[in-house]
């Protein structure tokens, strides 16, 4: 793996053995501003896959900031380590420690394996930890918003597709009901959707269930995909659409919360050619990083659901923007992204008096 070559500005890497701590820091832009993205915790089988994923997601980080309107460039973090069993304080606050040496350049949040307590003890040692709890003022369990910029995601795409901005009617098959899936339920079911879905863990299924008891439930994402359904909604892990599974694809739109959704860059193109309109995921699961950084000048739920709403307008421009330019709505959201960090970034070299 070339790191140089990836077009980051800046990889670390962060190691204190007497806590067990091994990290990476990937900051891939501060052109809108400091590069804001989660920590992750995580058992990587090498340091090679570990570094990957830190610069894979830092990247993404930039673009997602980007289109959402934030002065904040990308990055990622990553621990390596089972979060169950090699989580401590001693671990989390050299963390910290570590990100606090960047002098800002970094600002860190919650990711997979890291929750909001956990950053109350990075912040411990460093000013620039957020996605805090709400006992320390912060913007608490930030899913709340991802789940809601992921159904207005969602209704762009039907208003795009279908001329009406509802999913009344429609059937939405979600895949994975954790956090940010089970909160979309709740806004699908709200709407008058009908809806199906499926999660390894069967709790997280039933817990669905229990509160919406006409949602269907299937075995596996296997046979989820197969359902007919308006709207697949990736949201566990990425990777979910890759050439088998966009083969067999019953739906017409794809909008989810899961992260780096493309398991291939000619995924894109694959879903475009069967007809099938694709929501970008770093678009519309922005709802996230808008509820963290809305911390950053004391945290208003209101006014961060309001930014977060935000995220139909910006939907319908990529879709509009696909259909005139005749490429992939990844490829017309990734343009739009570029576009305003080239632009933006370059108000920098205008120089303010000291």
């Amino acid at each position: 793996m070339d790191v140089l070559a990836s077009g980051h500005e800046q990889v670390v890497f962060c190691s204190d053995p007497a806590s067990g701590l091994r990290a990476v820091i990937a900051i891939y832009s501060t052109a809108l501003g400091p590069a804001l993205g989660g920590t992750r915790f995580y058992p990587y089988a090498t340091e090679e896959a570990a570094v990957a994923d830190a610069l894979a997601l830092s990247k993404a980080m930039a673009y997602k900031n980007s289109l959402a309107g934030l002065d904040l460039g990308g990055g990622k973090a990553v621990i390596i380590g089972d979060p169950a069993t090699g989580k401590t304080e001693a671990l989390l606050r050299a963390y910290g420690r570590f990100v606090e040496s960047l002098g800002g350049r970094y600002l860190t949040a919650c990711d997979v394996g890291t929750s909001n307590a956990d950053l109350d003890v990075v912040a411990r040692e460093t000013r620039f930890a957020h996605g805090r709890s709400e006992a320390y003022g912060g913007c608490g369990d930030s899913s709340v918003l991802t789940a809601y910029g992921v159904f207005q995601g969602m209704r762009a795409a039907a208003q795009h597709r279908w001329g009406k901005p509802s999913l009344a009617g429609r059937t939405v098959a979600v895949a994975g009901v954790g956090k940010v899936g089970s909160w979309l339920v709740d806004r699908l079911v709200d709407d008058g959707a009908d809806v199906v879905v499926t999660d390894v863990d069967a709790d997280a299924v039933e817990r669905v269930l229990a509160r919406h008891p006409a949602v269907d439930a299937v075995g596996d994402t296997a046979t989820l995909v197969r359902t007919p359904a308006d709207v697949y909604a990736p949201c566990a892990l990425g990777g979910a659409l890759d050439e088998e599974t966009v083969a067999v694809l019953e739906a017409e739109v794809v909008c989810g919360g899961a992260n780096n959704q493309l398991a291939s860059d000619g995924i894109a193109g694959r879903l475009m050619d069967r007809g099938i309109l694709y929501a970008p995921d770093y678009l519309v699961n922005a709802g996230g990083v808008i509820q963290v950084e809305d911390e950053r000048h004391g945290f208003s739920f209101t006014r961060a659901e309001a930014k977060a709403a935000g995220i139909f307008d910006v939907a319908l421009r990529v879709f509009r923007a696909a259909e005139e330019q005749g490429v992939s709505p990844a490829v017309a959201a990734d343009r739009m992204a570029e576009e305003r960090m080239a632009a933006v970034g370059r108000l920098a070299t205008i120089r303010l008096p000291r």
